[in-house]
């Protein structure tokens, strides 16, 4: 029996020692984390990052409306439609909005209405309509079809500076 004990124990310590040992085969930074690997192993690439959700520009959000002269016309941008109005006896041309694709600098929005391309797009841009001296922050041009109508935009809510001011 006197054998029993210190086998027992002789075993238990033997584990608890292969258990250091073990753990101290995982090299540490003095901070605590994993150390970097050693110069001459293999090269194993770290796996890829997750790419960020890129940022919705600002510029571009938001109801804006659209203008121009020669002949006359306006837009409407709003979160459901955007609508194209002139005062000739053609019809306001409303499409669901689909959307911008923008880089921060410029945004287009196309789609189709009455079976042609309806494509507004605009540019970061100071504008004057030419005909007032106010001045806007968007170029825009409008494409119905074979159309095409250049103007300035601003945000609604955001009204056109005076003569550059």
């Amino acid at each position: 029996m006197r054998h029993v004990l210190p086998t027992t124990l002789s075993a238990s310590l033997a584990g608890a020692v292969a258990v250091l040992m073990l753990a101290a085969c995982q090299p540490q930074a003095p901070d605590g984390e994993p150390a970097p690997p050693p110069a001459d192993a293999a090269d194993v690439p770290a796996p890829p990052e997750e790419p960020e959700e890129p940022e919705t520009p600002k510029e571009f959000t938001g109801d804006i409306d659209a203008r121009g002269t020669e002949p006359f016309w306006a837009v409407q941008i709003r979160a459901d439609k955007i609508a194209l109005t002139r005062p000739d006896p053609e019809p306001a041309v409303v499409a669901a909005n689909p959307g911008a694709n923008d880089d921060g600098q410029k945004a287009v929005w196309s789609t189709t209405a009455n079976g042609k391309t309806f494509m507004v797009s605009l540019a970061q841009e100071d504008c004057s309509d030419g005909m007032s001296n106010l001045n806007y922050p968007y170029l825009a041009v409008v494409t119905l079809g074979d159309l095409t109508f250049r103007g300035c935009a601003n945000k609604v809510g955001q009204q056109p500076r005076e003569d550059g001011k």
